[in-house]
């Protein structure tokens, strides 16, 4: 709906916007690939996928979810150029900008993805075939390999700092300047509007990140495989429910456009 939305209302044809497009094909992508299996297994007597499937679907989870961490990202400096230098925004955040950001963020995503995925096919499986989880995690996948691993947890961890680590701290600096900036307000109606924005956000990022940090960089204990089954819960089914909730129906623009495109279609 917020997809459509977008791209039917040209008032809606903006930087920030247009990645929360980005944003809203990620969610519904993330659910799809995830949620139907997950589904059919809780309530059907036969959990059996085979090695094809499994494999995509891990591998779409990969892009997916690095391409979220990365269009976040975009969309914090996004709101920092706006918010920090407005007078400056529509030169610094241009189409071709924007359109650069959003194929890098798609296209390092995709890579990190098939290279996780080409180093998870070069090893055996010859140990049990029950996968410990509620769809093909990654790591969940890896425990069933029976060669040397050491590589792909390497490979794991680095992409965890690289994709977790710096992208959290580049969306907390942004919103460091931005919650700065806020506290320069005079009105006292404003800086409180832009508080609740920004907190609410934060919440929607830090949870995220967090859950995602903690599952793929604490080191493997016996009860981590539950937790990280609850933790994988959080940011493939709530995440993708919060952030429409938290990022556009809070919005006054989204909700008049929502309006408007419903008066519209009833006359």
């Amino acid at each position: 709906m917020i997809f459509a939305l977008i791209c039917l209302d040209q008032r809606l044809h903006t930087p920030m916007y247009f990645f929360l497009s980005h944003l809203a094909i990620i969610d519904m992508s993330y659910a799809s690939n995830n949620v139907p299996k997950m589904l059919a297994n809780l309530v059907t007597q036969k959990r059996a996928i085979s090695f094809v499937p499994c494999i995509m679907q891990t591998f779409l989870y990969l892009v997916f979810a690095h391409t979220e961490c990365l269009i976040l990202v975009a969309m914090s400096y996004d709101r920092y150029v706006a918010i920090c230098h407005p007078l400056q925004y529509t030169v610094i955040m241009s189409w071709t900008v924007c359109t650069v950001l959003a194929t890098m963020c798609w296209s390092c995503g995709f890579i990190i993805a098939l290279i996780h995925v080409l180093l998870l096919l070069r090893l055996p499986f010859c140990k049990s075939w029950e996968i410990y989880h509620f769809f093909c995690e990654l790591l969940s996948v890896l425990a069933l390999a029976c060669g040397d691993t050491w590589l792909n947890k390497v490979i794991i961890f680095a992409d965890s700092v690289f994709i977790l680590v710096g992208p959290l701290c580049l969306v907390l600096v942004s919103y460091t300047h931005i919650l700065w900036a806020i506290l320069k307000i005079q009105s006292g109606e404003g800086r409180r509007k832009a508080f609740s924005t920004c907190s609410s956000h934060l919440c929607v990022v830090g949870l995220f990140f967090g859950c995602a940090m903690v599952v793929y960089m604490v080191p493997d204990t016996s009860q981590q495989g539950e937790k990280n089954k609850i933790l994988s819960i959080f940011y493939s089914l709530f995440n993708p429910m919060l952030n429409p909730l938290i990022y556009s129906l809070r919005n006054a623009q989204v909700k008049d456009a929502l309006g408007r495109v419903l008066q519209v279609r009833s006359r």
